[in-house]
C-alpha cells in the first residue's frame, strides 16, 4: 500500500480522517442528500460513493479544509450524473444546479463549507424520524438508526448485538427497501403525528444505550462505546427540539447513567455494582450535564401542565430524577431512598412495568427494610410476567440473604446465574450464591 497512495502511516491516516468525517458529518450529509434528491436509500448510497472516492483522492491530493462540503459536493455530482443516465436529468438537475454553481468549486478549493459544520439542522432530524419510521421493525430501526445517523460500521453493529454481519445487513437493506416501497417523504412527522413518532425515536436511543450500559449477552459487562453514540444522538435530537421535556430528560438519565462508567469495571472487566463503586472515579462533567438538562426537562414538564395541576413528568425524566438521587449521594448508605422509592411510586402509575415495580421494590427495601422489600418481589414474582429473567431471583436472593436465610438466598442466587444472559453477570452472581453459603455455614 506504498505505492500511489503513499506511505502506510499515511494512507492509515487518510482511512482515519475517513472515517472520523463519517461519525462527526455523516448524517448531515446524508440527510442533505435526502432533502435534494427525495429518496432516503439512493441518498445513502450517494454518500458511500462519495466516501469511497474520498478513499482513492485524498491519499493523493490530501485532506480538504472542509471535508463534509468536499464529499457533499462529489455526492451532489453522482446524484447529476445518476439521473442523466435514468434519462431524468432536465426535471432533476434543476434542483441543485443553482447550489452546485455557488459551492462546489470554493467546497472543493478547502474554502468556506456552504454550512457551519457545528451547527445542527432540522435535516438530521428528519433522517432521525425516518429511520425510526413506524413501517420498520424494531430491529431495523436500530439498526438503520446506528448505520445512517449514528455512524457506525455494520461491522461495529454487529459487534454491539451478537448478530452476523450479514443479518445486520439485511436488515439495513431491507428497512430502506420498505422505506422506498412506502414512498416516505424526507420530512417532519405532522404535528399530531409527533409525539406518538418521537416516542419510537427515543424508544430506540434509549435501546441503544441500554444494551451499551449492560449487554444482553455475550463476554462483556458493558459496551460504553455503544451508550455514548447514544446519548450523542441524543444530544442531537436534544439541540433539534429544545422544548420537549423528555429528549431532555433522555439525555439527563443516560448522562448520569454514563458518569458512572469508570468505575463499573475493574482493571480484569469485572462488574463492580454501585454499593462497591469509588464515586471519586464518577465522571463530574456528566453529571453537571444531566444536573442541566434535567432541570431543563422540569422547567418543560411544569410549562406544558395546566396550573391546577402537579406537573406531569414523563418516564425518562422520572428516571432521570431517579438517577440524580444516586449522582448526589455519597455513598450507598446516604442515599436517599425514600425519595427514589416516591419516584419508583410515580414512574409505575406513569409507565407501569414488572420491571419498575422490581425497582420499586428494591428501593422500599432499602428505605423500609429487606422483609418489606421481600413481600413486594414475592408479589411480583407470583404475577409470573418476568419469571423467565433472572432479575427476580437475583432480588430475591439479595434480600434473604439480608434476612439471614442463607440456604434460600443461595439457591435463588444460583438461579438467577443459570438464567442470566450475560457471561460476566452470570459469573458475578455464581459468586454471590458461593458467598453466601460459605457465611451460612
Amino acid at each position: 500500500m506504498s505505492g500511489v497512495g503513499g506511505s502506510d502511516e499515511r494512507v492509515a491516516s487518510i482511512a482515519g480522517a475517513v472515517e472520523a468525517t463519517w461519525r462527526i458529518e455523516g448524517a448531515k450529509i446524508v440527510a442533505t442528500l435526502s432533502r435534494y434528491v427525495g429518496d432516503f436509500g439512493f441518498a445513502e448510497e450517494l454518500a458511500q460513493d462519495a466516501f469511497a472516492e474520498a478513499m482513492n483522492q485524498w491519499p493523493r491530493t490530501g485532506v480538504p479544509a472542509n471535508p463534509a462540503a468536499w464529499l457533499t459536493a462529489v455526492a451532489k455530482r453522482r446524484a447529476v450524473d445518476a439521473w442523466r443516465r435514468r434519462e431524468r436529468f432536465a426535471g432533476k438537475a434543476a434542483l441543485i444546479a443553482n447550489e452546485l454553481r455557488a459551492d462546489e468549486a470554493e467546497a472543493l478549493a478547502g474554502g468556506e463549507p456552504p454550512w457551519d459544520p457545528d451547527a445542527i439542522d432540522d435535516d438530521v432530524l428528519r433522517l432521525l424520524f425516518i429511520s425510526c419510521h413506524p413501517v420498520l421493525p424494531r430491529e431495523a430501526q436500530l439498526a438503520l438508526t446506528l448505520r445512517v445517523v449514528g455512524g457506525l460500521t455494520t461491522e461495529q453493529i454487529a459487534r454491539a448485538f451478537l448478530v452476523p454481519v450479514p443479518t445486520i445487513q439485511q436488515r439495513i437493506v431491507r428497512a430502506k427497501k420498505r422505506l422506498a416501497r412506502a414512498e416516505v417523504p424526507f420530512e417532519l412527522p405532522a404535528a399530531s403525528e409527533r409525539a406518538a413518532r418521537l416516542g419510537s425515536v427515543l424508544g430506540v436511543l434509549y435501546l441503544m444505550f441500554s444494551e451499551g450500559h449492560v449487554a444482553s449477552s455475550g463476554r462483556d459487562w458493558m459496551r460504553p462505546e455503544l451508550a455514548m453514540e447514544a446519548l450523542r444522538l441524543t444530544r442531537i435530537a436534544a439541540a433539534l427540539m429544545p422544548r420537549e421535556p423528555e429528549i431532555q430528560g433522555l439525555v439527563a438519565l443516560m448522562a448520569f447513567t454514563a458518569s458512572r462508567f469508570p468505575a463499573r469495571i475493574d482493571a480484569q472487566g469485572r462488574p463492580i455494582l454501585l454499593a462497591d463503586q469509588n464515586r471519586a472515579r464518577w465522571d463530574r462533567s456528566l453529571i453537571g450535564l444531566g444536573r442541566r438538562s434535567l432541570a431543563r426537562a422540569e422547567t418543560l414538564s411544569v410549562e406544558r401542565s395546566p396550573r391546577a395541576e402537579a406537573p406531569r413528568r414523563g418516564p425518562y425524566t422520572l428516571q432521570a430524577a431517579i438517577a440524580a438521587c444516586h449522582a448526589a449521594a455519597p455513598s450507598i448508605a446516604a442515599t436517599d431512598w425514600h425519595r427514589i422509592a416516591e419516584l419508583y411510586g410515580e414512574l409505575c402509575r406513569v409507565a407501569p412495568s414488572p420491571v419498575t415495580e422490581l425497582n420499586r421494590a428494591i428501593a422500599v427495601a432499602e428505605a423500609e427494610g429487606p422483609e418489606l422489600g421481600l413481600r413486594l418481589v414475592d408479589e411480583i414474582a407470583a404475577a409470573g410476567a418476568i419469571a423467565a429473567f433472572h432479575l427476580v431471583p437475583s432480588v430475591r436472593g439479595e434480600l434473604l440473604a439480608r434476612l439471614g436465610r442463607a440456604e434460600e438466598a443461595s439457591a435463588e442466587l444460583a438461579r438467577a446465574a443459570e438464567l442470566a444472559s450475560n457471561e460476566r453477570e452470570r459469573a458475578v452472581l455464581r459468586e454471590k450464591a458461593a458467598m453466601v453459603t460459605r457465611r451460612g455455614t
